[in-house]
């Protein structure tokens, strides 16, 4: 049996937060027109590295959709692509708070690391995403200057989280994502790590993971 985790680390997106999968999907709720160039290979990857210096928190909001527009050749004017970044965030998976809750009373600390924005974690209140911000210890990737999978962002939030009083060591750690590029970066960092599948339910998907580890909920 894996050992039990002293410290459970949450992304957000597709683990305890839903969010829009492909710019289609947030046309749509955003109530834009899809325009299929947008998802032509040179674009996304333009759009790829604007993302990276985003969430390192290297680019202002305004920046960053004025940038993302120009990849669009103006099909989207940025106040559009921030019609789009606000329609991302769909709001949470059920279960994650009541998860979240049975943790800290079996006396095991929590976490978030997830590459984000500014716009973003601003826009996630407690009273509409009590899971994400349920955990004690919440380490965005804009904050922290660094984005998954680099390792350097591992580092930094253990760092922080044993400034912040958590005295376990890497592999007492449990970090779960829907991305196995940041899973595997987390196991290569000596994590414990489980893959999230973010189209099935992931609050009984971490609760099998913990009752692996000797921790049911």
């Amino acid at each position: 049996m894996p050992s039990r985790p002293s410290l459970v680390v949450f992304d957000l997106g597709g683990v305890l937060v839903r969010i829009c999968r492909s710019w289609r999907e947030a046309c749509d709720r955003a109530g834009l027109h899809f325009d299929a160039s947008v998802i032509e290979p040179q674009r996304i990857e333009q759009r790829k590295h604007l993302r990276r210096a985003y969430e390192r928190g290297q680019m202002p909001c305004q920046e960053f959709f004025t940038a993302v527009a120009r990849t669009t050749s103006d099909l989207y004017s940025a106040e559009q692509i921030r019609r789009l970044h606000d329609a991302w965030l769909i709001g949470e998976y059920p279960g994650g708070r009541e998860l979240v809750d049975r943790l800290h009373a079996a006396a095991i600390g929590t976490g978030v690391l997830s590459n984000t924005n500014h716009a973003h974690w601003s826009h996630m209140s407690p009273a509409d995403y009590p899971a994400a911000n349920a955990p004690r210890h919440r380490h965005p990737s804009h904050l922290l200057g660094h984005s998954k999978p680099d390792e350097a962002i591992y580092r930094a939030f253990e760092q922080s989280v044993h400034s912040n009083g958590w005295s376990g060591n890497t592999g007492a750690i449990l970090f779960f994502d829907d991305l196995a590029e940041n899973v595997d970066a987390a196991r290569r960092a000596g994590w414990s790590a489980e893959l999230i599948d973010h189209t099935g339910d992931p609050s009984l998907q971490m609760r099998a993971a913990l009752a692996a580890r000797g921790v049911p909920l």
